[in-house]
């Protein structure tokens, strides 16, 4: 299987609690002889590396350098991820099973190459604009909804780590609770029902 990760935030460049799931989850999916390719955002270290994991890592920049908003920024870097991820189908002959796109920054680009080049997605989950932003209701808020929205219809499947997430995103975006799946980050299981959620994606190219 070969797979494509989107995170806006991977080592060294750490914001949150992602960075470290991401380079985590992109470990053991090599271990598991998972052909694993990061795409991610590093304004001065771009290009392509190899980890002694296995793990190969496609860093972007973005051509816009200055924004007035996260907005902006993701739409404006969008195009870069899409340029990566193309080339690594391209250099594979075409062989890539899906991409896992993690939080909203990157759906744009899984979008148009779903629907270009015929690859599958996973949406995972990480947080909703709900909640990093209660009540709020202008243009710009709605604008990240609004592109969440489209994950969660495109996306073969969605993928959260708590039952609490899997029954918001019902609430909030009426998304079918047949569509996403729960799955935990216990060390002993996380990894093999990762695996079970790409099979099934994968499939769906057959």
């Amino acid at each position: 299987m070969r797979a494509i990760i989107f995170s806006w935030e991977y080592p060294p460049r750490v914001v949150g609690q992602l960075s470290g799931y991401v380079s985590a989850l992109s470990t053991q999916l090599a271990k598991s002889k998972v052909d694993i390719n990061v795409v991610t955002y590093d304004d001065s270290d771009t290009g392509q590396t190899q980890e002694p994991s296995g793990v190969k890592t496609f860093r972007v920049a973005n051509p816009v350098r200055n924004h007035i908003g996260v907005l902006t920024w993701v739409l404006t870097l969008n195009q870069e991820v899409e340029r990566a991820a193309a080339n690594i189908y391209y250099d594979s002959n075409k062989q890539v099973d899906l991409i896992d796109v993690h939080d909203w920054h990157f759906i744009p680009a899984a979008v148009t190459l779903k629907n270009g080049l015929g690859i599958p997605f996973v949406y995972s989950v990480e947080s909703l604009e709900d909640h990093r932003s209660p009540n709020a209701i202008s243009s710009y808020n709605l604008a990240i909804k609004s592109i969440e929205w489209l994950g969660f219809f495109e996306a073969e499947r969605i993928s959260v780590k708590s039952e609490w997430m899997k029954d918001e995103i019902n609430r909030i975006y009426k998304v079918p609770k047949e569509k996403i799946t729960t799955i935990a980050t216990d060390p002993e299981l996380w990894i093999e029902e990762i695996l079970k959620l790409y099979n099934r994606v994968a499939r769906t190219q057959e």
